[in-house]
């Protein structure tokens, strides 16, 4: 397990914004990451209603910066270039809210392609084996950027 600390500072996400806890597995092609935090009141990205499950895709975006990044670090680049979430695809929502959920969602992402340009993943997040959301997102690493 590699908590939030051996590579949060990794990721241009911080503070409240870092969704993720902790990285349970991780191989070259798939990461299976940890989130806690969506039943706080005080969540960045909740809604009057609570926490819709539309933002399961930016769980699923972070999986894939913790993935990139530390795929790159094993490579023996320190600092990953940073990427932009340009696409989200074939999205289902298998739920309205998600913040009444007790415990942890579990966020899966595999990765689909990447290169010195972007990186296609499909992406999974699930609360004690209850699929909760699916989706495949792509991000690009805009030129001139280190």
């Amino acid at each position: 397990m590699l908590e939030r600390g051996d590579w949060a500072h990794l990721i241009p996400h911080a503070g409240a914004m870092c969704l993720l806890d902790a990285v349970a597995a991780w191989d070259e092609r798939t990461i299976h990451a940890v989130g806690t935090g969506h039943a706080r009141a005080d969540h960045p990205l909740r809604g009057v209603r609570g926490l819709h499950a539309v933002h399961l895709a930016e769980y699923g975006a972070q999986a894939m910066a913790v993935h990139g990044a530390l795929r790159a670090r094993a490579q023996g680049v320190e600092t990953a270039r940073p990427g932009m979430l340009v696409s989200l695809r074939d999205v289902s929502l298998h739920v309205e809210y998600v913040d009444r959920l007790d415990g942890r969602l579990d966020v899966h992402a595999e990765c689909l392609h990447a290169d010195d340009g972007g990186a296609q993943y499909a992406f999974r997040v699930e609360h004690r084996g209850r699929l909760l959301a699916e989706g495949r997102a792509m991000a690009i690493h805009p030129r001139g950027a280190a």
